[in-house]
């Protein structure tokens, strides 16, 4: 089952509330009711959905990971080191980050010795991420945490509509959307604040 969750097909808007600056919410109201408190221009908005659940998603998973001091975006990228021997960029494609929030990542997870780099046996020039035993139980961990949290989340769905999410956005993801647009000015995320 993929950890993905998070999508509202057009054609089940009814069954979603959103409230301005809130995640969409499953209810059991008829469209006309649920579009209250939100534009109806966002409730069939693919990209505005995906959005806001990712971000409820998301702080969700970091709040339910800080006990085991790690956090999603380390807990994707050890995961991803332990299918085989990865380079950064490997790892970095992989998992969707770019180069400097990968070395940054990697770099915390060294020194927290979940992870470490060593020579490729396959290219002694190229430098590989190997889990270490400490980052192989901080994975096993996050995992157990990771899927808690999106059985509950999809368990706010209606009767099976968890699983045809999942099918629905893994289809996604490997067809349509598994490679990002061509154009200018869009980011993976936003830029950290400068600290003066």
């Amino acid at each position: 089952m993929s950890a993905i969750a998070g999508d509202v097909e057009a054609g089940i808007a009814g069954d979603v509330e959103v409230r301005a600056g809130s995640k969409p919410m499953v209810t059991g109201e008829p469209a006309d009711t649920a579009t209250e408190d939100c534009p109806a221009c966002l409730l069939g908005n693919l990209n505005w959905l995906l959005a806001q659940a990712h971000y409820s998603l998301a702080t969700e998973l970091a709040g339910a990971f800080e006990p085991l001091g790690i956090s999603p975006r380390g807990h994707a990228v050890l995961a991803a080191a332990m299918t085989g021997a990865h380079t950064q960029k490997e790892l970095a494609e992989l998992v969707g980050l770019d180069k400097t929030t990968m070395v940054v990542t990697l770099d915390e997870l060294e020194e927290a010795g979940l992870a470490q780099r060593v020579p490729s046996p396959a290219d002694r020039r190229a430098r590989v991420v190997e889990v270490t035993k400490a980052g192989a139980r901080k994975v096993a961990a996050a995992d157990k945490v990771s899927m808690e949290v999106q059985a509950d989340v999809l368990a706010s769905l209606r009767e099976s509509r968890g699983e045809q999410l999942l099918d629905g956005l893994c289809e996604l993801v490997r067809q349509r959307l598994g490679e990002p647009g061509t154009c200018k000015g869009v980011r993976r995320r936003e830029p950290r604040p400068q600290v003066a």
